[in-house]
């Protein structure tokens, strides 16, 4: 699938409409009943771009965006202004903010994960697209170093431990990281109304995650 290792402009994202969504069946029973089915895993976000555009020169920047994306053709990161780190919005980045798992000795790459919900039924969501030079790492609880200790692939989340730094048997990998949505434009058409933007209308600019 093809993706474009390019941002949409955040200043515009910061003020789009949008959030996670799942699918789930229900069937209300004769009796009264529900039986409930989750159809999909993992939830996928959806965003409409349209809120953010406040100006005649965000709408300028979002069609040269859409332009070169060639509608849904590519996809490109997004930075959901809600969820957009390994912390609360207003809270620091730590190592010690996520769990990866633990070390067995021979296990050298980790995928960055966030996850969300504690006692009842926490989902763990697989981060693909980190910030570069965001990223943090602690092996039981110790800060390991960059370069030195471990490697991560932007494009991926992948973290991999370097020779002589793997994490032993029951130790703890956790990290903190800035990260960003893949999603693409999910219209090949935009309709944008100069006279109704300027009376307060707002132009549909749907985005959607991708899933890698």
């Amino acid at each position: 699938m093809s993706f474009h290792d390019v941002r949409f402009p955040t200043a515009i994202s910061r003020n789009a409409q949008g959030g996670p969504e799942r699918r789930t069946d229900v069937v209300v029973l004769g009796s009264g009943y529900e039986e409930r089915n989750s159809r999909w895993a993992d939830s996928r976000r959806s965003y409409n771009a349209g809120y953010g555009a406040k100006s005649l020169d965000d709408l300028h920047q979002i069609i040269a965006f859409f332009e070169e994306r060639r509608g849904r053709l590519h996809a490109f990161r997004w930075r959901d202004p809600m969820d957009w780190k390994s912390c609360a919005p207003n809270a620091s980045v730590s190592p010690l903010d996520q769990d990866l798992g633990s070390g067995d000795g021979a296990k050298t790459e980790f995928q960055l994960r966030r996850i969300y919900g504690t006692a009842f039924a926490p989902w763990a969501r697989d981060i693909k697209k980190p910030v570069a030079n965001t990223v943090s790492i602690a092996v039981a609880g110790v800060e390991r170093v960059s370069g030195t200790d471990f490697a991560v692939d932007p494009s991926t989340g992948v973290v991999t431990f370097l020779a002589g730094h793997i994490p032993a048997a029951g130790q703890s990998v956790t990290a903190g990281f800035e990260f960003d949505v893949p999603v693409r434009f999910d219209t090949d058409k935009l309709e944008i109304n100069l006279s109704g933007f300027t009376s307060g209308a707002i132009p549909n600019i749907p985005i959607v995650e991708v899933r890698l």
